[in-house]
């Protein structure tokens, strides 16, 4: 199992081009074909020209996008020549939560940022990340918008609480598993309140990641109940020198905003380290 097709959101924002180094990295050990994807924030054109004199703003807004998409475009092609990566460049006008989806159906893994609130060039749509892991039924590595990650995969902290998502996710990383030196399987609170037929002991998924050539540790962590599950992934990682989190990603959707679960929470706001999500 190996990823063939990988995705990487691009934009004009501070850690565009970081995400790209990182992208040519993984499609290079994996020998796949990278595509990146450019998408800027658009702003609605008719909010502009029901004002008189804002029809220029968005004008010249749409021509400083053309000139930025061609200089990533450039780049892109160049680092891709380097790194000896098959690379396809797309510029995908409009929203793009609307946009960005239908192309990462395409591709066997995701690979965008975290959102930045100090970097507005790096705002392309409201809750991007939570819509992209939600609607692209792909892996979403989402990298941290602070921190060099010169390392990936090498050493990898699994969440594991039984759940279909946290399923899927491992099964989603296993290319990242399969070449890691160090894999962690933890469980936080394994003993909660259901009943003992549902609950699927962290060994048991451990024998199954296993079998694909893996050593997995399994580890076993108590939290107090008013302890974020989320910020206890974050600092088991830490304290482990882990490069790498996979987990499942969980939300529902209220009033048109995605409602995140509270460690899907926690990680997207304070991640430190590359999270390999899947819903």
């Amino acid at each position: 199992m190996s990823y063939k097709s990988i995705l990487v959101q691009l934009d004009t924002g501070a850690h565009a081009h970081p995400r790209l180094e990182i992208a040519l990295r993984v499609a290079h050990q994996f020998h796949a074909r990278l595509t990146g994807l450019f998408t800027t924030y658009i702003p609605e054109p008719h909010a502009f020209f029901v004002m008189a004199g804002t029809a220029s703003y968005y004008a010249e807004h749409e021509r400083q996008r053309s000139e930025r998409s061609a200089a990533l475009e450039r780049l892109f092609h160049a680092e891709a020549a380097r790194a000896k990566v098959d690379g396809r460049w797309i510029s995908a006008p409009g929203y793009a939560n609307d946009v960005v989806p239908p192309y990462a159906r395409l591709a066997d893994l995701v690979i965008a940022g975290q959102a930045d609130p100090q970097d507005p060039e790096s705002f392309i749509a409201d809750q991007f990340a939570e819509h992209l892991l939600m609607s692209a039924g792909r892996p979403v590595l989402l990298v941290p918008a602070s921190g060099a990650h010169a390392k990936l995969g090498q050493r990898v902290l699994v969440a594991w609480d039984g759940s279909r998502e946290a399923t899927r996710a491992i099964h989603d990383a296993m290319p990242f598993l399969s070449h890691a030196a160090d894999v962690t399987l933890l469980t936080v609170n394994a003993m909660r309140a259901e009943p003992p037929a549902w609950r699927i002991p962290g060994s048991d998924i451990a024998l199954t990641i296993a079998r694909h050539g893996v050593k997995v540790n399994v580890r076993e962590l108590s939290a107090g109940d008013d302890a974020a599950i989320g910020d206890v992934l974050l600092s088991q990682a830490a304290d482990a020198g882990c490069d790498m989190i996979v987990m499942g990603a969980y939300a529902h959707s209220r009033l048109h905003e995605l409602v995140l679960g509270g460690a899907t929470r926690t990680v997207l706001r304070s991640m430190t380290v590359p999270v390999l999500l899947s819903h």
